[in-house]
């Protein structure tokens, strides 16, 4: 009784989760304009997705923000990660605890503060200010994937590579950063993701006539959403997921 009750609960879940992504799937070959009504299979949302220029050009935009700012962001949050770790512990915690703030944060707060600053220093409003916009969150994610990761290294690999003739720049792509890696990657995706679903942020920063995903979303809902956006959302959770099994289903490394 009581692993049956398991599977109804794990079933409920997983048709809460997914039930929204299979009707959006559906309706993304739905030959009808309506959600009310079945108009027979078809491709043809798919072919005019790739013929609407302002959906591929905010696809663009967004890909490009998100691929930029998670880069730049890594390598801060890393940076910031190995400087801190030199620092004695109540300097430490106070460094992390006002990394945690931008994370605890109200978006909306983040937003309007990051559009009022612009303003005030007279920069135009564009694809640069959304960038420097989610470097700025994703920052903070980083360095809490990263962090736990400087904590398990083990210092005296670091000071042995030294004894041993290596500069402080080679022990530090020899011995540090194979260890960090896995936080590296783990806090690089994070940032990647945020970047990529940012809307708060983003419309109150972006310029006229510049557009993600997220915001030409928002516009289109105004106007009823293009069976467009179906086809492409459809697009982006086929990779993802693709993606995710390659990942998980790739053959593990070989122990020595």
């Amino acid at each position: 009784m009581r692993n049956t009750a398991k599977r109804i609960y794990v079933a409920l879940i997983i048709l809460f989760l997914y039930a929204p992504i299979g009707t959006l799937m559906v309706l993304s070959f739905n030959a009808s304009k309506t959600r009310a009504k079945w108009g027979g299979f078809t491709f043809k949302w798919y072919i005019e997705l790739f013929q609407n220029e302002e959906i591929l050009r905010a696809l663009f935009n967004t890909m490009l923000i998100a691929l930029l700012s998670a880069l730049a962001a890594t390598v801060i949050g890393t940076v910031a990660c190995i400087a801190m770790t030199g620092m004695k512990r109540r300097t430490k915690s106070i460094m992390m605890g006002i990394t945690n703030i931008p994370m605890l944060n109200a978006e909306i707060v983040t937003g309007i503060s990051l559009m009022l600053l612009y303003i005030s220093l007279g920069i135009k409003f564009g694809i640069g200010t959304i960038l420097l916009s989610h470097i700025t969150f994703n920052i903070p994610y980083v360095i809490l994937s990263v962090m736990p990761r400087m904590k398990q290294l083990n210092p005296s690999t670091y000071e042995a590579a030294l004894d041993l003739g290596a500069s402080h720049l080679t022990a530090f792509f020899k011995v540090v950063l194979p260890d960090l890696l896995p936080g590296i990657l783990s806090g690089f995706l994070m940032a990647f993701t945020m970047s990529l679903d940012d809307f708060i942020i983003t419309h109150f920063t972006k310029g006229v006539g510049v557009d993600t995903l997220s915001t030409k979303i928002y516009t289109e809902v105004k106007k009823g959403i293009k069976p467009e956006m179906y086809a492409l959302s459809t697009l982006i959770f086929v990779a993802v997921l693709t993606l995710l099994l390659l990942i998980n289903l790739s053959p593990d490394k070989k122990t020595s």
